[in-house]
């Protein structure tokens, strides 16, 4: 399991809008027309932390927990 760090500091424009550093983007195989999903962690009602995560990614996530699942559902 990797480890959490700071890779960079970004700042939001008056739009919302932020840059992803060309750095990260090159290490996250990240290209223009990629989807990322935004993922919020709350604790004690607020948001403590905003992730982004590759929605193929994601979706290779949510059918290897679902997967076996739903196979032993439909097995029953």
């Amino acid at each position: 399991m990797g480890c959490c760090k700071v890779e960079s500091v970004i700042t939001v424009d008056e739009r919302g809008q932020t840059v992803l550093p060309k750095e990260i983007r090159e290490k996250a195989d990240i290209r223009a027309g990629d989807k990322l999903a935004v993922i919020s962690f709350e604790k004690d009602g607020e948001v403590c932390c905003i992730s982004l995560i590759k929605v193929e990614k994601l979706a290779e996530i949510v059918k290897g927990m679902l997967g076996p699942v739903m196979k032993d559902i439909l097995e029953k």
